[in-house]
């Protein structure tokens, strides 16, 4: 009579020495980790001045209804379209994960792992820009904090799932870099990163606003103010989370 040895699967302490080894590599990308923390709090400190003097809607200032939102949705878009897929791009590049694949520690606890990771990063950059504006440009909190939380998460979704299909269609990191700050570049352009949609023509403009970047400083600058936000703004970003997670997961190799 023989006795059937069953694997041991890993658990959380193994994803937690997973994410104190992503978070290491991270620390040590010094481009992947200052530049999406400093430019948008460059763009933050050179606006807030004039902009934190002019009241715009409901007692708000330009700060806080147009500035605050573009320069969260940097953070996440920078994180979420470029530095995350560039990590996984490298770890099937080099091979990493089609070895995980054979032994019980499963290629997906590297993928939760970086996203962790991604996530804490963000939250990181959020909380700096966002905590600049309060203290040194009196900006207030927004109005409302559950939907501001909930539109944030939404956002984090949408670009990390972008990023999810940058990585799952990049051979190489260095690809994985470039279509990300193409990606970025072109979400960022149409999405009013460069002055606003109104100066874009009315058809980009509008689909500015479906496309993830534009839906999510719409939505994030409607919680911030305390408005209703926008279905259109909803759609887009849930569209988003949807069909990027499903065309990454169809188009992912783990090799």
């Amino acid at each position: 009579m023989t006795t059937a040895i069953m694997p041991h699967r890993p658990g959380a302490r193994a994803l937690l020495v997973l994410v104190g080894c992503e978070a290491r590599m991270v620390v040590r990308d010094t481009a992947g980790l200052v530049v999406p923390l400093g430019l948008p709090l460059l763009i933050l400190l050179t606006s807030a001045g004039s902009a934190g003097n002019q009241v715009v809607a409901d007692g708000r200032t330009a700060l806080e209804v147009y500035v605050l939102p573009l320069v969260v949705t940097m953070v996440v878009a920078m994180i979420g379209i470029i530095n995350m897929p560039s990590f996984l791009a490298y770890y099937r590049r080099s091979g990493i994960l089609r070895r995980l694949a054979v032994t019980p520690l499963s290629p997906a606890l590297v993928l939760a792992a970086q996203a962790i990771v991604s996530v804490a990063q963000t939250l990181v950059g959020i909380t700096v820009a966002a905590g600049v504006a309060v203290l040194l440009f009196d900006a207030r909190p927004p109005a409302d904090v559950a939907v501001a939380l909930g539109v944030l998460a939404l956002t984090m979704a949408a670009m990390y799932a972008i990023g999810m299909l940058v990585a799952a269609v990049a051979p190489t990191p260095n690809s994985a870099v470039a279509l990300g700050l193409v990606a970025f570049f072109l979400l960022g352009a149409l999405g009013g990163m460069f002055g606003g949609r109104q100066a874009l023509p009315d058809p980009l403009a509008d689909l500015g606003g479906w496309l993830p970047f534009g839906a999510a400083v719409d939505a994030i600058s409607s919680a911030w103010t305390g408005a209703a936000v926008d279905a259109t703004a909803l759609l887009g970003l849930g569209a988003t989370v949807l069909l990027g997670t499903l065309v990454a997961a169809l188009l992912f190799r783990w090799e």
